[in-house]
């Protein structure tokens, strides 16, 4: 489908953030369960609760057709205009249809004034990658890995080692 599509970003509220969270953390399950055959690593009700409620944070469901097919939390500096992508997510009923790229497009319409954007993505995540890189324009700047460690992620769960942020790429995109 085209990346034309009819994109609507609908803040979510407080009281939306379980189903919000739970949405999440279904978008997320079937890359993980595939990779890992299980999905005791997705992101965690508290770890996503800690974006939600970031100083900063923009929180939207997307919305298309009039029905909710993701979200995305979006850290969003309004003094240096550097900001950041923290969680995405299309449900899955909705990949391939072009509502992530649709929903990108829509993002980068809404913040004319940003200068970067950051995201990250686990190494494994390919589909991810191949969108950040090909669909959207970002950059990989950096790898975080053993040899390479982000020293403000944290890499444990549930005090069990999280392979999903064992590894894992940092985007950038430029806009000016």
């Amino acid at each position: 489908m085209s990346p034309n599509l009819d994109i609507e970003l609908k803040p979510v509220i407080p009281k939306e953030y379980p189903t919000f969270i739970k949405n999440l953390q279904e978008a997320f399950s079937p890359a993980i369960i595939e990779k890992f055959g299980t999905n005791e690593y997705l992101p965690s009700k508290n770890d996503i609760l800690f974006s939600l409620t970031a100083k900063n944070a923009e929180i939207f469901h997307i919305i298309y057709n009039n029905q909710c097919a993701g979200g995305v939390v979006l850290m969003i500096d309004k003094n240096t205009h550097h900001n950041s992508l923290d969680l995405f997510f299309i449900s899955p009923k909705y990949h391939g249809d072009g509502l992530g790229l649709a929903t990108w497009k829509t993002i980068e319409k809404k913040y004319p004034d940003t200068i970067t954007w950051r995201t990250i993505t686990p190494y494994f995540e390919q589909r991810n990658i191949h969108f950040y890189i090909n669909k959207c324009g970002f950059h990989i700047i950096e790898f975080f890995n053993k040899y390479h460690k982000e020293k403000n992620m944290p890499n444990h769960i549930n005090d069990k080692p999280n392979p999903c942020i064992d590894n894992y790429f940092l985007f950038e995109k430029k806009m000016k």
